[in-house]
């Protein structure tokens, strides 16, 4: 057990190297938000990059980001993929019990502009044809320090 407790004393904290922010945030939101995910129709492409985000390596949380179960506990809503039809509703609903200030995050290309799913007949629109969109993160998946970088810009951090 001794041993073990020197080599992390010895290695210390493996993490990656803060992610350059762009500056361009307006930072309503100082200090650290509570983020609630919701697919609202994605390929879960975007949700492993959004899990290495938030995971040991690149650790969102020294920002000031967590995730958080309930849109009523939570200041930003970070939505992948396109809005499906069964999922507008449940959208608009999440977006609506997230308490003011309020921010909305599009993750992925198909966030943004449905991406490979455009035209299909299951799909509603994009994420801001059904709730407003504040930070767009463009990528089939973004890599998960552009998706540090928009929650640095919003934290202020």
């Amino acid at each position: 057990m001794r041993a073990l407790a020197r080599k992390i004393r010895e290695i210390g904290r493996v993490a990656e190297p803060a992610p350059a922010r762009s500056g361009g945030g307006d930072a309503v939101l100082r200090g650290s938000v509570q983020v609630r995910h919701v697919d609202a129709g994605s390929c879960n492409g975007c949700e492993v990059e959004i899990g290495s985000a938030f995971g040991p390596v690149y650790d969102a949380e020294r920002y000031g980001a967590r995730l958080v179960a309930s849109p009523r506990h939570a200041d930003v809503l970070l939505v992948t993929g396109p809005v499906t039809r069964n999922m507008a509703e449940p959208l608009r609903k999440a977006y609506d019990a997230t308490p003011a200030p309020k921010r909305v995050v599009a993750v992925g290309d198909c966030a943004h502009d449905c991406g490979v799913f455009a035209g299909g007949y299951g799909v509603e629109g994009a994420v801001g044809e059904v709730i407003p969109v504040d930070v767009v993160v463009r990528g089939c998946p973004p890599e998960p320090p552009k998706i540090i970088e928009a929650l640095r810009d919003l934290t202020g951090r």
